[in-house]
């Protein structure tokens, strides 16, 4: 079950012996007044007009995710319910969708990131960058908070997961820093939002969905993270160095050039991922879903013969864990391609955005809306799923107004680093939260300084698209 999941549950579900109140009277009865709504129509009872079923589409799926349903299956049965009942659209073509929409090339490239990252993680290779970062920063007023900012960011650029990053990061540096004197609360909030930018930098499963859903290059999405990257990693730790030194935090010793360049050598291997995955893309050696694939096999290679930190023996859990979250999000997509279906079949994206022009917000206007939307579906939805459902909602307006695709995914994906970082589906508060051992609301109010930096970047990045296109053209990427 989701953590989202799991959250819903929580909230309807009543006490021991107690007994289910008015909301959650309302939210169970909910779907089921739809479906009677669907079916009535079905049977010529009542007849439901173009508006009203595409708001049915939506209240429909929305009230099944709020009982505590996990995304996919909610789905899968708006999507079959609202077919079956209100289209004349055959059942043999909902099953041939089901297994054309996941037989795009690109979208291999999920399950060898998420194998590559599974490696990263237990292979070491976040110590070693770890220590890295600490050579370079650590003398700074909280020294080890800014390496694991700058360590967030180098296991970014080989990683492509933001739940990784946190978990690989944050077991080794929260502990240290408990250690040495800073508070835990100061510690996981830098963890927990720095850990976003393991969707931001270079591999990224959210910018693999984006390219699916909107046939978007995926190398130029990949190397376009690079720079927005940067800059929010340059402001998360002006941030964290400035909290820091008002509360006098501990400073490491200075490291020696000798000390720099030894921790650089043991991190080398891990940091050599970049160097193939841009390098390879870019030379034409290999396409982004082969670069996924060289990731894997490289990762392999170094956890278990360079770094030895995995044996050979343990392989066979880390494929199985590897494959678990791999089907979990294949099938979350599958289900979505079904949703999207659906839209296209009732027009809805064409219709929206003839909507929206009409409305003469322009381009400014219409990313505005697109950043209040998301930033609410984040509040209910993982990453992966809003991308899903939102982007062929939204990309023909963006391609009107002229925006350009590609930074209208990095667009995308910042406002999904957002959404990791604040409750209630937060994956990274949840994360962050069973490392540290901080309740959610704890950990809420510590995140704060960090996430409403992350805000000021958004909007940084909504407005300033050369940030975020100067490399992929510099590249002749796009």
């Amino acid at each position: 079950m989701s953590i989202a999941a799991a959250v819903a549950i929580k909230q309807v579900a009543p006490e021991p012996g107690g007994q289910i109140g008015r909301g959650g009277l309302i939210i169970i009865l909910m779907p089921i007044l739809l479906i009677c709504l669907c079916f009535a129509n079905y049977f010529g009872l009542i007849t439901i007009p173009a508006g009203p079923r595409v708001l049915i589409i939506f209240v429909l799926l929305i009230s099944m995710m709020t009982t505590g349903m996990p995304i996919s299956i909610a789905l899968g049965l708006t999507v079959l319910i609202f077919i079956f009942t209100m289209t004349t659209v055959p059942v043999d073509a909902v099953a041939l969708k089901l297994f054309t929409g996941i037989e795009k090339f690109e979208i291999m490239a999920i399950p060898f990131f998420i194998l590559a990252g599974t490696f990263l993680t237990h292979g070491g290779v976040a110590r070693r960058m770890i220590n890295f970062a600490v050579t370079l920063i650590g003398h700074f007023h909280g020294g080890l908070a800014l390496a694991g900012i700058v360590a967030c960011a180098m296991f970014a650029l080989v990683c492509g997961s933001s739940v990784a990053t946190v978990v690989a990061i944050g077991s080794i540096v929260l502990p240290e820093m408990v250690k040495r004197g800073y508070p835990m609360t100061f510690g996981a909030g830098v963890i927990t939002v720095a850990g976003s930018l393991g969707i931001l930098m270079l591999p990224s499963i959210p910018k693999v969905i984006y390219a699916v859903s909107t046939n978007t290059s995926i190398g130029a999405l990949f190397v376009a993270g690079l720079l927005p990257g940067t800059l929010l990693t340059f402001m998360l730790c002006v941030v964290t160095w400035y909290m820091a030194r008002r509360n006098d935090y501990p400073r490491m010793p200075k490291a020696t050039w000798g000390e720099s360049v030894s921790a650089f050598r043991d991190s080398v291997w891990g940091l050599m991922l970049v160097v193939i995955i841009i390098g390879g893309i870019y030379t034409g050696i290999f396409t982004a879903t082969e670069a996924a694939a060289m990731s894997a096999v490289y990762a392999f290679f170094v956890a278990v013969y360079v770094y030895r930190e995995i044996g050979l023996k343990d392989v066979p859990r880390v494929l199985l864990r590897s494959a678990n979250m791999s089907a979990m999000l294949l099938y979350i997509i599958t289900n979505a391609v079904l949703f999207s279906f659906v839209l296209a079949n009732e027009n809805i994206p064409n219709a929206l955005a003839d909507w929206l022009l009409d409305l003469n917000l322009g381009w400014v206007g219409f990313l505005l809306v697109v950043n209040l939307l998301l930033l609410i579906a984040g509040n209910f939805m993982e990453p992966s799923s809003i991308i899903l459902i939102m982007a062929p909602i939204l990309f023909p307006t963006a391609m009107r107004l002229g925006i350009d695709p590609v930074h209208f995914g990095i667009l995308i994906d910042v406002n999904m680093e957002v959404g990791l970082c604040h409750p209630p589906v937060g994956l990274n508060l949840y994360v962050a939260s069973g490392i540290s051992g901080l309740g959610i609301t704890t950990l809420t109010k510590a995140v704060m300084p960090w996430l409403l930096t992350m805000v000021v970047f958004l909007v940084i990045v909504t407005y300033w698209p050369w940030l975020t296109l100067v490399v992929p053209r510099a590249l002749n990427m796009m």
